[in-house]
């Protein structure tokens, strides 16, 4: 690998962004970015704090007073907000429910992406996912993904990892909130989600966790041995 690389991994909700982000990130030796852990962390910050999340002045400024730590292995992932572990709490479903509201907000994304900028050139090598990292955070990477699958098949999925939390809800409600979260992602005013024009796209409908890793890495093996990667981080 490289001395220095980014690598990026976008797509809709429940497509295998953070599981492949995690292992690919370990397979080569990079850190790992979870930007959506970023945005939760910030939404956690404004329900306790009962701000109005409507208010996108207060919002933004929020964003930008506030300290986010990433720390941890691939696949062990501490998040701290403002030097407390939060890495439990940003997973509760009333976080879940309302981080469309700062996902939304521009003057909130503008702050995170400088933040996710200066964590890059700090980590060097990275493997970083959310959903406007190879179109607006890092239009330079080296390699690009984006990640989909069937609404049916992200539904199931989200549907287990709730059920693995201790949180229960319909196989229907689950697979309407999916419809939902793809519209409000695909058609909000502020860096909407769509894929990067240069990435590799990929269908994870029928791959398991060890398939979509592997495929990853074997392109990102290829892009690396034509050496196509810069020498700095953005």
């Amino acid at each position: 690998m490289p001395p220095r690389m980014v690598v990026t991994i976008d797509g809709t909700v429940g497509s295998g962004k953070s599981t492949a982000a995690a292992g690919l990130a370990a397979r080569l030796g990079a850190a790992h970015l979870d930007t959506g852990a970023m945005y939760r962390a910030l939404t956690l910050k404004a329900l306790d704090a009962g701000a109005d999340l409507e208010d996108a002045r207060a919002l933004a400024a929020m964003a930008a007073s506030t300290e986010i730590e990433l720390d941890g292995t691939p696949g062990a992932l501490r998040v701290r907000l403002d030097g407390r572990d939060v890495s439990a709490a940003i997973r509760e479903n009333r976080v879940s429910t309302n981080s469309h509201y700062l996902a939304r907000t521009a003057g909130v994304r503008r702050v995170l992406v400088e933040k996710q900028r200066a964590l890059a050139r700090r980590a060097g090598s990275i493997v970083t996912e959310g959903r406007d990292q190879g179109t607006v955070v890092f239009p330079d990477a080296d390699v690009k993904f984006f990640l989909d699958a069937a609404p049916e098949v992200r539904a199931r999925r989200r549907q287990l990892e709730l059920q693995d939390r201790g949180e229960y809800k319909s196989y229907r409600e689950v697979l309407a909130e999916i419809v939902e979260r793809d519209r409000r992602d695909s058609t909000r005013a502020a860096d909407p989600l769509r894929p990067a024009e240069t990435a590799v796209r990929v269908d994870t409908s029928d791959m398991t966790v060890d398939q979509m890793v592997d495929a990853l890495a074997r392109i990102v093996g290829e892009r690396a041995g034509g050496g196509t990667f810069r020498k700095e981080a953005p």
